[in-house]
């Protein structure tokens, strides 16, 4: 099976703009991320739509594509890279750029999902701890999920809290085990023309979740559970939390 790791990686972003060029222990966070993959993936492409973050990955011996400022989600940059390649393989993995602790085993954990012939798409959640707070379920940059426990596929994502615990008055997290999604997904690319072709969904647009579209159009998603810990960049102000 023969896998490809695309990282997008765009320089305007609204919450942390120049973040895929933080630094983060003396090098930049995207190169960190390339690293990451390359552990675990030979084949691995950043693709962005800055002149800056390009440089910065081929500089240093890497490989970046340039694409389109237009997209609106990692995933749309991620297909127009594939096909600017025109490398055929049979699983293409969406690795986002803000994600410079991503463990090994996690992509491991994520590839295994396609052990499984039935499976299209994948991605990873982990538990938060049981001693998370309500706040900390609340924040709306951590996205939610609930998946099916005998079938291991995704119900939904969501900004909000999901579920709802109707009658619990303390802290959540003591009561019901809360998965966090973490930004890695995978796809069998011969899923990927249809993924291409879906229009946005309101789901999507009401939660800005892209995961939801798939959702919507009948495609189904596998989760695969992590019990490592992963810290995703996704403001200045999570800088201050680094294990460094």
């Amino acid at each position: 099976m023969r896998i490809l790791t695309i990282i997008p990686a765009r320089y305007a972003s609204t919450r942390f703009p120049g973040k895929p060029l933080v630094d983060i222990g003396g090098k930049p966070m995207i190169i960190r991320v390339v690293e990451r993959a390359l552990a675990v993936c030979p084949d691995v492409v950043v693709a962005t739509d800055d002149e800056r973050i390009f440089t910065t990955v081929t500089e240093r011996g890497y490989r970046a594509v340039m694409t389109s400022p237009d997209h609106q989600s990692g995933t749309e940059r991620c297909l127009e890279a594939y096909q600017l390649l025109g490398e055929p393989v049979d699983v293409l993995i969406n690795l986002q750029g803000d994600e410079p602790f991503i463990a090994d085993e996690q992509i491991r954990l994520l590839i295994s999902a396609f052990d499984d012939p039935s499976v299209d798409l994948a991605t990873l959640a982990q538990p938060f701890p049981s001693t998370a707070t309500n706040e900390e379920l609340a924040n709306p940059n951590a996205v939610k999920l609930v998946r099916s426990t005998s079938t291991g596929y995704a119900l939904y994502f969501s900004r909000s809290v999901i579920p709802y615990l109707r009658s619990v008055e303390g802290p959540w997290a003591k009561e019901q085990t809360f998965l966090k999604h973490i930004g890695l997904y995978a796809f069998r690319t011969h899923v990927l023309p249809t993924i291409q072709s879906l229009p946005a969904s309101p789901l999507e647009e009401s939660e800005r979740l892209e995961q939801l579209r798939w959702l919507e159009a009948g495609l189904r998603i596998r989760v695969m559970l992590s019990d490592q810990e992963s810290i995703g960049i996704d403001t200045p102000e999570d800088l201050k939390r680094l294990p460094l």
